[in-house]
């Protein structure tokens, strides 16, 4: 090993730990305090205690229990982020049976697959839509006995089951549920791959769960804490903080709708924001828009640099000037105050994770009064470095939390190992030896460094790895993040791998791009493919390019860029579903393009 970090085990779990346990003990300690809260019909915010949803899920699982399901068995969840998703969460979970998160993006063609996988026996679809899904591939599920639909009442129809079922039953089922049992089969987005079916036993999330709590005490303990979760809950990310939260003291919101989550933030007034990088990369370039031009496009550039300029002095624990300390109070007055009041008016510190996030952006938002605690984790080892509140360091992935050691490989590989590593990939031993080694050290893919106090910095994934003709190692993250701080950009996608040099395919965003001709008096572009042809925008993009080429030597600067007519997603197999872009598959759509226009000679 080159160097390697680690936390003490603070946290050992034992025969009795599971995560329904959690649930109990939270309902235990804070009976009657405000624990899910959630959108009524109306659109308005209701609440459960912690002591009513521990009766509802109990009554779910016997429910359950009640059409013969029985531990071992798998139940399939397939859709947005809701308090019902919770609600059969915990309750499967309460009885031993195996949840498999599905998001609800996916095709029928990839719901068949994961179904199919897991022999899965009962499927909780959201809606029509989800249903119409499962529906089309239904004859090729031998293994499903039935689906039930969320907006047609199933949990009101399993309650209503629940009640012939007696709690003496259910305590048994609930008695005979131990930690090193699995509890979820999680399938990794395929951003590099086909996805793969990590699975995870009770006690490493319940480990996982504990050990956020002891890394985080400031947030997770804070008097009558929220936690708003608007990220599927299909993705390990969301699904870990879902336990953390009912760990500590926080409540926890939810609602998977992000067209209301500027209304939600004002309504829910969160302490704790988690959100991927494009959640707060759209927050910077909505200011960045509204700014709009002249003496108010000017103000807001100066207060960019004031954040950031405060944030180093910060960073580096050097004195701060007494003209940056003023010019900070100045912009909280004017700028910022309002950005965050975006976001409630209670949250002092935000997570983030799941992707890069541009190191100048993280800086904006420590300096503005809102540090990012960035996080590390993947599906096979749930979040296990986080930034600390006291020390953080802005640009990196933090430390590793309680209970975790983190280490770099002679081929700067990070490698993860502690008791939230994963029991291996589903139906496939073979892969689970080629990624968990034989002193218990799991092989993240990632590439990366640990600094002298012991915090991880990533610098690249190793299968994306760009390396150019003239032999130059590109890691992709660096100018992607930076590009996508432009609002007019969308998504970045670098290519060159043994090409002569690094390039970039790039979307638009409509909204934003419509926005910026608009404060120039020009009119708007109906579609992409107007817009990528637009004289101003190119030159708009042209300036981030240089602005991005910047962070990097000229070997791996971007030379050429494209911006291409339409949009990466999900839809059209471009992005994964949690908007990771999927490289290979962008590469052989634009293939044409990218040799005709960007490699031709």
């Amino acid at each position: 090993m080159k160097k390697e970090s680690a936390s003490p085990l603070v946290y050992e779990t034992s025969p009795g730990d599971n995560l329904f346990s959690i649930l109990q003990k939270r309902a235990e300690r804070l009976p009657d305090s405000e624990f899910i809260k959630y959108k009524d019909e109306v659109g308005k915010w209701q609440s459960f205690s912690a002591g009513e949803f521990l009766d509802l899920v109990k009554l779910v699982a016997r429910g359950l229990i009640s059409k013969g399901f029985k531990k071992g068995d798998v139940l399939a969840i397939l859709s947005s982020t809701r308090w019902e998703w919770t609600a059969f969460d915990y309750a499967a979970l309460s009885i031993g049976m195996v949840v498999v998160p599905i998001y609800q993006t996916d095709s029928p063609l990839q719901i068949k697959a994961i179904l199919n996988d897991t022999e899965a026996k009962i499927v909780i679809a959201e809606d029509r839509e989800q249903k119409e899904k499962i529906n089309e591939v239904k004859p090729d599920l031998p293994f499903m006995d039935s689906e039930w639909m969320l907006d047609e009442g199933a949990l009101v129809t399993f309650c209503e089951l629940g009640k012939a079922v007696e709690e003496e039953e259910w305590e048994k089922r609930a008695e005979e549920v131990k930690e090193t049992d699995l509890a979820t089969i999680v399938y990794t987005s395929g951003s590099t791959g086909e996805p793969k079916g990590a699975e995870l036993t009770h006690g490493m999330l319940c480990c996982n769960a504990y050990s956020i709590c002891m890394t985080v005490p400031q947030i997770c303990y804070q008097d009558f804490g929220c936690y708003l979760c608007f990220l599927p809950l299909a993705h390990i990310f969301a699904r870990a903080m879902q336990f953390a939260v009912t760990a500590c003291s926080l409540s926890l919101a939810l609602e998977g709708d992000t067209k209301t989550l500027l209304d939600d933030f004002r309504k829910v007034n969160p302490t704790l924001i988690l959100g991927v990088p494009r959640v707060f990369e759209k927050i910077y370039n909505a200011a960045t828009q509204k700014a709009g031009k002249g003496a108010s496009s000017s103000i807001f550039k100066k207060s960019v640099k004031a954040a950031k300029d405060w944030s180093r002095y910060q960073q580096d624990k050097t004195p701060i000037p007494s003209m940056v300390e003023y010019k900070k109070r100045f912009y909280s007055k004017v700028v910022y105050k309002k950005i965050l009041k975006a976001m409630g008016s209670r949250a002092s510190f935000a997570v983030t994770g799941g992707a890069p996030i541009d190191k100048g952006l993280s800086s904006f938002f420590n300096g503005m009064g809102l540090p990012l605690l960035e996080g590390y984790g993947l599906t096979e080892a749930c979040p296990c470095v986080l930034n600390p509140v006291e020390g953080y360091k802005v640009g990196s992935a933090g430390k590793p939390i309680a209970s975790c050691a983190v280490a770099i490989s002679e081929e700067d590989e990070v490698l993860i190992k502690g008791p939230m590593v994963f029991k291996g990939y589903h139906n496939d031993p073979e892969l689970t030896k080629k990624v968990i080694d034989e002193e218990g050290w799991f092989h993240t893919g990632d590439l990366g460094e640990i600094d002298e106090d012991g915090f991880l910095f990533i610098t690249g994934r190793k299968k994306e790895l760009i390396i150019t003709a003239g032999g130059k190692n590109v890691y992709p993250a660096v100018l992607e993040t930076a590009m996508k701080t432009c609002p007019l950009v969308e998504e970045c996608a670098l290519i060159g791998d043994r090409k002569p040099f690094v390039s970039a395919l790039i979307t638009l965003n409509l909204e934003a791009v419509n926005a910026f001709l608009s404060s120039k008096n020009l009119p708007k572009e109906d579609t992409l493919k107007e817009a990528s042809q637009n004289p101003l925008v190119y030159n708009c993009i042209l300036r981030a390019v240089d602005k991005a080429n910047e962070k990097v030597s000229r070997a791996e600067s971007i030379r050429k860029f494209l911006i291409l007519p339409s949009e990466f997603s999900v839809e059209n197999g471009l992005l994964t579903p949690s908007m990771k872009i999927r490289r290979e598959a962008v590469a052989k759509r634009f293939r044409g393009e990218i040799e005709k226009k960007i490699y031709s000679r």
